[in-house]
C-alpha cells in the first residue's frame, strides 16, 4: 500500500510539474498580433454611439449609448438604414447587447439595470440587475458574458442573470482592462479594448489573450474630431463566416478578413 501511495504521489507531482511547465511556456510566448483586409464597406449612421452590434438573418441589431440618445435598432446592412428603433428613457445610458434565443438583452452603463426585449417587436419583456457597470455583452450558447470596463469577464445564467463564474483577462501576466464590446466567435471571446484600435481574442476558459487584431488605419481620417469616436462594435455572421466592425460615431461599417503572417 505504501509503495502504491508513493507511486501515486510521484505521478501526481509529475503531472502538476508538467501543467506548470506548459503554462509557463504559454505565458512566455507573446500572443500573435494579426492585421486585417477590408472585404466590404457599408454605410453606418454617424450619429450612432455604438455600444453593441449583432448580425442575425441578414440584418444588424445595434445598441447605442449616451443619455438621452440611447436606443436599440434594427439596421439594413447594405444601406445602413434604420428599419426599427426603440429609444430608452433619457436617464439611461445604453451599453452592450446580445441576442439570446428570440430576446435582445441590453445593458446600461451605471444604472446596474438591464432590459430584455422581444426581437421582433422591441417590446420590453423584463428588467434585471447586476452589481457592476455594464459595458459589453455576448453569449456562448450556454451563458451570457458581460464586461464592466475592468479586466474581468462575468458569466451569467441567461434565465435568471445570476453569476456563474468569472475570469480575469491577461496577456501573459499582465491584466488587460477596459474590455468593452464583446462577440463570441468560434470558441473565443473577441473584445474591443476601449480607446485602442485593438481587439483581443480571449480564451473563455483561462482568460488568456490568445491573439490580437490590430485595426489601426481602418478608418482614416476619422469622420469626426470627437475623442470618443473610437473603435467599438463587433458582429459575426456564423452562416457565412463574416466579421463586421465599426466604431462610435463612425459613418462606415466594415466587413474584414483577419490576416496573420
Amino acid at each position: 500500500m505504501k509503495k502504491k501511495f508513493i507511486a501515486l504521489a510521484i505521478i501526481t507531482a509529475m503531472f502538476i510539474t508538467s501543467v506548470y511547465a506548459r503554462e509557463n511556456q504559454f505565458l512566455s510566448t507573446p500572443p500573435k498580433t494579426c492585421g486585417y483586409q477590408v472585404v466590404n464597406t457599408y454605410p453606418h449612421d454617424p450619429t450612432a454611439f455604438t455600444q453593441g452590434l449583432i448580425y442575425h438573418q441578414g440584418e444588424l441589431y445595434e445598441s447605442t449609448g449616451i443619455a438621452g440618445q440611447s436606443s436599440i435598432r434594427r439596421v439594413e446592412l447594405p444601406t445602413g438604414k434604420v428599419l426599427q428603433i426603440h429609444r430608452l428613457q433619457d436617464s439611461y445610458f445604453g451599453e452592450g447587447m446580445t441576442l439570446w434565443q428570440d430576446r435582445l438583452i441590453q445593458l446600461t452603463w451605471v444604472s446596474k439595470l438591464g432590459f430584455v426585449y422581444d426581437r421582433h417587436t422591441f417590446q420590453q419583456l423584463q428588467t434585471f440587475t447586476y452589481p457592476t457597470e455594464g459595458w459589453g455583452l455576448t453569449h456562448n450558447d450556454r451563458e451570457l458574458i458581460l464586461s464592466d470596463g475592468s479586466s474581468k469577464l462575468y458569466f451569467l445564467d441567461p434565465d435568471n442573470f445570476q453569476l456563474v463564474r468569472q475570469i480575469e483577462v491577461r496577456d501573459g501576466q499582465n491584466p488587460i482592462d477596459k474590455l468593452n464590446e464583446l462577440e463570441y466567435i468560434n470558441g473565443e471571446i473577441f473584445a474591443n479594448v476601449w480607446l485602442t484600435n485593438r481587439i483581443a481574442r480571449i480564451s473563455p476558459k483561462t482568460g488568456q489573450v490568445k491573439g490580437w487584431i490590430d485595426l489601426t488605419g481602418i478608418i482614416d481620417p476619422l469622420p469626426t474630431p470627437k475623442q470618443d469616436a473610437v473603435l467599438n462594435g463587433i458582429a459575426y455572421d456564423r452562416d457565412q463566416n463574416r466579421l463586421f466592425v465599426t466604431g462610435k460615431f463612425w459613418n462606415k461599417l466594415f466587413e474584414i478578413d483577419i490576416k496573420c503572417q
